[in-house]
């Protein structure tokens, strides 16, 4: 009796073992299943077949996104109950889960934006679509809006748009998380160039990692252009963190806090970056270092990438420029044109050897050239520490950050003391020289309405004076925000 009673439950253990089997072997098919398929670059086509494969069973519906509609010259005739319904229909249809497409053309493969709205996004079908948007040649943007993204997922949608070679603007808006993580789209590795934040509940403490994430000692974002941090709770705090990262970051043209909580402490701060600035102990430590090191790699050059360094001008350091310059006539610069060179540094000691070095060439015998391995890419701009600075009681002073052009602070708590700052920064910018470095103009459009400035406000007046006519780009922008805000 007992014997039999102990088998019981063993073939209950077994059973359960075995059951417990087939389910991951069923997993497996379905992940192998998913796997196999050859995605063919049709969202329509893709999306439901590795869906079905996965085994999901409400599956979203791929649709064209709509363009815009124009109103008539003519007036329309009065619809029949059957375009009411119809309309109303549509209508309706916008908040039901689906995924809309917009392409380049009319090539169903030349999808270049995809939309998400108002469906939340679980892990299985971030998996289909870590296959799905890969094999779309002609991706642009992903649009992401309320889709329920978590802290635990926000790493493999990193990974899938890295795996997107021309996806270049992201949008995650309505997606508030319980931790900070948004920080990590913004690494230095990162090849996005548009990122949009917007109504994230973003505090002072995920701004403190964003401002790390554009730019520290260490690391810098060299590919964001524009970051929209708008309808979040950044406070003066939050801004002062990324007015720090602002001190070294010279790729962000466009920034938009609006509809935050910044005050007169945070626009100073914001403020202090445009204009120059002391360097801090440790800024001037990396700078020394970065000055030693470019010195180093400099007088390890070969005698011809020395004459191949001199034909250039310094002038046309860093950029684009490099690209357009003719390439370096070889054997016909005399051995004694080392000499006058060295005179020309020791007439010039100030001026950072990095923006000479990066010139150096390393020739082949069939005449093509290909970068020195010792020193820096031509084409890569020179380190922010390293640009010409002077000195001012004693401390290093840098020019300022002059890349930002556009800066939106509408809808936040700034008085006639934060407009103070920013017109003597905007001042100070206009008055300074012209950086050598191309495409630094310094601060174009700044946007501080529905804040505490009366329009009255000569300071207000003169800061308009100031500012050249906005670009229909940064107003057509701001209205889209207002326009968000009322509805």
């Amino acid at each position: 009796m007992r014997r039999r009673g102990e088998r019981a439950p063993r073939e209950k253990v077994a059973a359960a073992a075995v059951a417990e089997e087939e389910m991951k072997s069923t997993e497996r098919k379905a992940e192998q299943g998913a796997e196999e398929y050859q995605c063919t670059g049709l969202l329509e086509q893709d999306f439901p077949e590795l869906c079905a494969r996965v085994g999901i069973a409400s599956v979203p519906k791929v649709t064209l996104r709509p363009s815009p509609s124009f109103p008539a010259d003519e007036e329309p005739a009065e619809p029949t109950l059957a375009e009411v319904l119809a309309r109303i229909q549509h209508k309706y249809s916008y908040f039901q889960p689906c995924i809309q497409v917009e392409r380049e053309h009319e090539d169903p493969r030349s999808a270049r934006a995809v939309f998400l709205r108002g469906w939340k996004i679980e892990e299985d079908m971030l998996g289909v679509l870590s296959q799905c948007l890969p094999a779309l040649a002609g991706l642009q943007a992903v649009h992401l809006w309320k889709v329920g993204l978590t802290e635990r997922l926000l790493p493999a949608l990193a990974a899938l748009l890295a795996r997107c070679p021309r996806l270049r603007t992201l949008s995650l808006e309505g997606n508030p998380l319980p931790e900070p993580a948004f920080h990590t789209l913004m690494g230095s590795d990162s090849t996005l160039a548009h990122l949009s934040l917007r109504n994230n509940s973003i505090g002072d403490a995920a701004a403190r990692l964003i401002g790390q994430s554009l730019s520290t000692l260490s690391s810098s974002n060299r590919s964001l252009v524009s970051l929209v941090l708008s309808f979040n709770r950044i406070s003066d705090l939050g801004a002062g963190y990324i007015a720090k990262g602002l001190r070294l970051n010279r790729s962000l043209l466009s920034l938009s806090l609006a509809n935050n909580d910044i005050g007169d402490a945070g626009a100073i701060r914001l403020a202090e970056v445009l204009g120059p600035f002391a360097l801090t102990h440790a800024e001037v430590v990396e700078r020394r270092r970065l000055l030693l090191v470019e010195a180093l790699g400099r007088s390890r050059m070969t005698p011809k990438e020395t004459e191949g360094q001199s034909e250039h001008p310094f002038s046309l350091r860093g950029t684009a420029a490099p690209d357009k310059l003719p390439p370096a006539k070889h054997g016909k610069t005399p051995a004694k044109k080392k000499e006058p060179l060295r005179k020309e540094e020791a007439r010039h000691p100030k001026k950072p050897p990095e923006l000479r070095a990066t010139r150096g060439r390393d020739v082949k015998p069939s005449g093509q050239e290909k970068p020195s391995p010792e020193v820096p890419d031509p084409a890569e701009p020179p380190h922010p520490l390293l640009e010409e600075a002077r000195q001012h009681q004693g401390s290093v002073v840098l020019p300022g950050n002059r890349a930002l052009l556009n800066l939106n602070l509408s809808y936040n708590r700034v008085t006639e003391r934060g407009l103070g700052a920013f017109l003597a920064a905007l001042e100070g910018q206009q008055q300074e020289k012209k950086p050598k470095v191309p495409g630094q103009q310094g601060l174009l459009c700044l946007s501080l309405e529905k804040n505490r400035i009366l329009p009255t406000s000569p300071a207000f007046a003169r800061l308009q004076e100031l500012l050249p006519p906005q670009d229909p780009l940064p107003k057509a922008q701001g209205q889209e925000e207002a326009q968000e805000l009322g509805a």
